[in-house]
C-alpha cells in the first residue's frame, strides 16, 4: 500500500500508544534546546509542565465524541421548518501543518426535519472538531458531516472564515487575510432560493473579529 493512501491509525491505537505526561514535558524540553535556549534557566523551569497543560486543552477535542453531543433532539417544535442559523461561533483551532493558531468565526445552519437540537450542541460540535490539529477545508466538512448524518435535516450549511497564524507571522507573513470554506449539503446545495436565503442572512451578521 502505497504510504499516501494508507489509512491512520484507529482512536484505540493511538490511546495505547499514547505518550506519559513526562515523556511529552522532555520533548518540550528537547525543542527549548533546539531553539537554542536552557530550559533549566528559571523562567523556563516550568514551562514543560506548563505546554503539557496548554495542549491538553488546545486538543480537547480527540476526547469527545461530536455525534454524542447531536443525540438528544427536541420534535415539539410545531411545525417549523424553516432555517436555523447560528451565526459567529468563535473558532479556536491549530493548523495541522505548522502547529500555529487558526482563529476564526463559524457559521451553522439547518433545515429541521420534525426536530431540532439545542443551539449550544452545534457550538460544541465545532468546538470538539475545532480543538484538534486542523486544516479548514477539513473542519468545514467534518462539521456540516455530522450534524447531516445525526439530526438527517433537509439541509446543511457550514461557513467558516479563519485566519491562520502559518501565513500571518512566517512563511509569506500577510497579516490581515482571512480564509472562507463551506459545505452545503441537501436543500442548501440543490435549492438555489434556499441557499441564496441563507446567503442574506449571513450578510446581515456583524462582521467578526479575527486575531491573525
Amino acid at each position: 500500500m502505497n504510504i499516501a493512501t494508507k489509512p491512520s491509525k484507529r482512536r484505540a491505537d493511538l490511546v495505547a500508544d499514547r505518550p506519559s505526561r513526562k515523556e511529552a514535558e522532555a520533548a518540550v524540553r528537547t525543542l527549548l534546546r533546539w531553539a537554542g535556549d536552557d530550559p533549566g534557566r528559571e523562567g523556563l523551569r516550568d514551562t514543560p509542565a506548563r505546554v503539557a497543560r496548554a495542549y491538553e486543552e488546545f486538543f480537547a477535542g480527540y476526547e469527545i465524541d461530536p455525534g454524542a453531543i447531536l443525540a438528544r433532539t427536541f420534535e415539539e417544535v410545531e411545525g417549523y421548518d424553516e432555517i436555523v442559523l447560528l451565526r459567529n461561533i468563535r473558532l479556536e483551532s491549530v493548523c495541522e501543518h505548522h502547529m500555529a493558531p487558526i482563529i476564526g468565526r463559524v457559521h451553522v445552519a439547518y433545515l429541521p426535519d420534525r426536530r431540532v437540537v439545542g443551539i449550544s450542541k452545534l457550538a460544541r460540535v465545532v468546538e470538539a472538531y475545532g480543538k484538534r490539529l486542523q486544516i479548514q477545508e477539513k473542519l468545514t466538512a467534518q462539521i456540516a458531516n455530522t450534524i447531516n448524518e445525526v439530526l438527517e435535516p433537509r439541509g446543511v450549511a457550514v461557513v467558516i472564515e479563519a485566519a491562520h497564524q502559518c501565513m500571518t507571522t512566517r512563511g509569506v507573513h500577510k497579516p490581515g487575510v482571512t480564509m472562507a470554506t463551506s459545505r452545503m449539503l441537501g436543500a442548501f446545495r440543490d435549492d438555489p432560493a434556499t441557499r441564496r436565503e441563507l446567503l442574506a442572512m449571513l450578510q446581515t451578521a456583524p462582521p467578526g473579529a479575527y486575531e491573525g
